[in-house]
């Protein structure tokens, strides 16, 4: 039996790898009659977000990147061989025509391993500095696309030459949120003004800390949502709070009815953000608990008009009411920040990479130039 033609994609470990990479391929799906198979690895998130939408999924070992010196470099370092060689096999088997790499520890083996086999492969970067997996997927990409224009100039010589901007991907169901709808899921008066607290797709136990503080001064400021995080979600509905582990579908009516967002400055979230024109209050992840990849994102947005920035070093309870109250009660404020995030979005962005790889797969509908 002949198998029809494959893309495989790769990445994972959490959902801002996934759900663009997702985007990419409902859009693919419109464009191109073959198949989507994905590499990922074997513990994360994105096993059982792929069985949900019928992707046929491939888990391999994977080890952590590490810009530092750990012990733990040498279990990984057989954990990353180990991820490569089952790349390999996996890739001879399905014979993709390309390899779209969004990014992700598990991105690594399967991205060297189409290189090797001389299968083209293409990475995407959401971030405004690239991380270390596409830095090491750049030397065996074909093209490195990215969300914002000024990654450019984090590449030097041949890999500056292959950086295409498209945009960020963004999950097409984002956009057909109703405000009205939103408020009715929720409970809240349809005057009240809506604060949504989101912490990603693991939540974030640093924000849910700083609501925790002043929760009942917010709560008499505005409607509260809080999205905790499934390991963190503890708390219980009370007058003008709903909290909850994680938002899916109902997510989209949610943000259309939200007045201001409170969240990190993960990438994919601001690039929603930016999709839907919501004004938001960043409080990025700290250098020490990341490489300072929010941090940038975080000043890129507010320097913007798009956001407004509460560093961690300085974050309280206080502060944060204090920023929130000023917002809340400045309405023309916070119109202009969602009119100027929504002026950083490119929500075309899915349908412009799917071009791109049905171009490099031979099946060109787009007349992109890549």
């Amino acid at each position: 039996m002949i198998m029809a033609e494959c893309i495989v994609f790769t990445g994972g470990g959490t959902g801002g790898h996934v759900f663009p990479a997702l985007a990419v391929a409902a859009e693919l799906r419109r464009r191109w009659p073959g198949r989507i198979v994905w590499i990922g690895s074997r513990g994360g998130i994105e096993r059982s977000i792929l069985e949900q939408k019928n992707i046929p999924f491939y888990g391999i070992p994977t080890g952590k990147l590490r810009r530092y010196l750990s012990l733990g470099n040498l279990l990984d370092a057989f954990k990353i061989c180990a991820g490569f060689i089952a790349a390999v096999f996996i890739l001879m088997r399905e014979r993709p025509r390309l390899v779209f790499s969004k990014g992700g520890y598990v991105s690594v083996p399967p991205a060297a391993a189409a290189f090797l086999l001389g299968i083209p492969v293409f990475t995407h970067e959401s971030d405004l500095n690239p991380g270390l997996a596409t830095r090491i997927n750049s030397r065996f990409a074909e093209r490195i696309l990215t969300s914002f224009p000024e990654t450019l100039g984090y590449f030097r010589g041949r890999a500056r030459a292959k950086v295409v901007h498209t945009g960020n991907p963004i999950r097409p169901e984002i956009l057909g949120g109703e405000p009205a709808r939103g408020k009715r899921r929720l409970g809240c008066p349809q005057a009240a003004p809506l604060v949504l607290v989101l912490g990603g797709s693991l939540g974030s136990a640093f924000l849910n800390g700083l609501i925790q503080e002043v929760i009942g001064e917010l709560t008499a400021a505005c409607f509260l949502v809080h999205q905790m995080g499934p390991q963190n979600y503890s708390a219980r509905r009370r007058d003008n709070y709903y909290p909850a582990p994680f938002f899916s579908e109902e997510l989209p009516d949610i943000l259309a009815a939200s007045d201001l967002v409170i969240c990190r400055a993960g990438a994919n979230t601001l690039w929603e953000l930016a999709a839907v024109g919501k004004p938001a209050l960043l409080v990025p992840l700290s250098q020490s608990a990341s490489r300072g990849d929010q941090i940038e994102n975080a000043a890129y947005f507010a320097q913007r008009g798009a956001a407004r920035v509460l560093p961690e070093r300085e974050a309280t309870g206080a502060r944060l009411l204090e920023i929130v109250a000023n917002l809340l009660n400045n309405k023309s404020e916070l119109r202009r920040m969602g009119e100027r995030a929504r002026g950083l979005a490119l929500p075309e962005a899915a349908a412009r990479i799917a071009e791109i790889l049905c171009q490099r797969s031979g099946r060109a509908v787009g007349g992109i130039a890549i």
